[in-house]
């Protein structure tokens, strides 16, 4: 016990509330304020209890040491927000018994390129809709396993593995992996990041939100997802910026059915997202999706877009809205991937896969009812 020389100070021994002038040695060196006691016999009565401080201390500095980052690609670089780029590990592989899609050794999407040409909707046969059953309930199970690594402490990269792992068990390829040349197996997208952030060693922290986006090819399909989670102790504006997002996509997914125009969608998740002081990010839409990772039809989230198509049995596509807390632009990163707000204020997204049914639609990737609410709210 060190001596400090300070008087009319309260022990810490619960309900003792003598004078206390000595001072824990190991609370000085660890930077913790008070810790003061009024004799050895105290101090020894209540060190089990007391050891617990230094352990949190403790804990705390090398979460600081683990959290810094030195780490710059583009010093010339002006960054929007305070996410910054951290180190990544190197492309994983996949083994050669797993289908491919055309761009998984090149980089290069030839099919996609090609139905570009055109703004023709596929209408897709019973057994096609079979296939992207499968492949989204497949890319929902890997979704799921990848949010329960969600945390204080996981980095993207640890999260990108776990998706990688889950998505080779099930003999699917991970769509993001290679496509023009995007280096990882799934998005993680932090905070400002709006979509398309790259996994890498920075550790999630307390109050941040993240955007875990997941696609699987399996027998000739993809299914697409994504949804945003909470982590550790979130701020009430994010938490309504993530429940609004949320309801958008919901919203708009109520309106689905035949005959509807895809340009109608945007009203739907504007006029919500407006009414709550968010703003729809314009640069990123959702898509069709089949055999090809992105197709037609082009499904903007702003209103009084100019989409091309009516909704037919059969079609499928994704609503996959980016609100941001402040405005709706955006730029990329030097990475060319990710997309961050311009003023570096917070952005959530969340999506689904859906078919065109003869009534509506069915959600292909929705999550199998026994799993509960939605994970973002399990977060809070």
């Amino acid at each position: 016990m060190a001596d400090e020389g300070v008087a009319q100070k309260v022990c810490e021994t619960p309900a003792c509330n003598k004078p206390a002038s000595l001072q824990c040695p190991s609370c000085i060196k660890l930077n913790i304020e008070g810790s003061f006691f009024c004799s050895q016999d105290c101090f020894k009565g209540y060190w089990n209890e007391h050891k617990k401080l230094h352990k949190a201390a403790k804990a705390a500095g090398e979460m600081n040491v683990k959290t810094s980052n030195s780490y710059n690609p583009w010093p010339d670089y002006r960054f929007t927000g305070k996410i910054r780029p951290w180190p990544q590990t190197p492309m994983k592989t996949v083994p050669p018994h797993i289908e491919r899609p055309d761009y998984a050794d090149t980089g290069n999407p030839i099919s996609e390129m090609k139905s570009k040409q055109s703004t023709q909707i596929q209408v897709l046969s019973k057994d096609e809709i079979e296939g992207m059953r499968l492949v989204c309930k497949l890319a929902r199970e890997v979704l799921d396993e990848g949010a329960k690594a969600i945390k204080i402490g996981a980095t993207g990269d640890e999260i990108d593995r776990i998706v990688h792992e889950a998505s080779v068990e099930r003999n699917c390829y991970p769509s993001p992996l290679n496509y023009h040349n995007f280096p990882k197996s799934c998005c993680t997208s932090v905070n400002e990041v709006i979509c398309h952030g790259i996994p890498d060693k920075r550790p999630l922290e307390d109050g941040d939100i993240v955007n875990l986006d997941i696609t699987v090819y399996h027998g000739g399909f993809h299914g697409d997802l994504n949804e945003t989670f909470f982590v550790g102790n979130v701020d009430s504006n994010s938490k309504k910026l993530v429940n609004v997002t949320h309801e958008c996509l919901m919203q708009a997914i109520d309106i689905v059915k035949p005959g509807v125009r895809y340009r109608e969608i945007g009203n739907v998740i504007q006029k919500h997202a407006q009414a709550h002081g968010f703003s729809v990010v314009r640069s990123y839409c959702g898509h069709g999706i089949n055999q090809l990772f992105h197709t037609a039809p082009s499904v903007p989230h702003y209103s009084k877009n100019k989409a091309v198509g009516v909704m037919k049995p059969g079609h499928t596509f994704t609503i996959e809205p980016m609100i941001s807390q402040g405005t709706w632009r955006d730029e990329t990163w030097p990475d060319r991937w990710t997309a961050v707000t311009q003023d570096g204020k917070r952005s959530a997204q969340f999506e689904h896969t859906l078919l065109v049914t003869e009534t509506g639609c069915d959600i292909l990737t929705a999550r199998l009812e026994e799993n509960g609410a939605p994970h973002f709210k399990s977060q809070m």
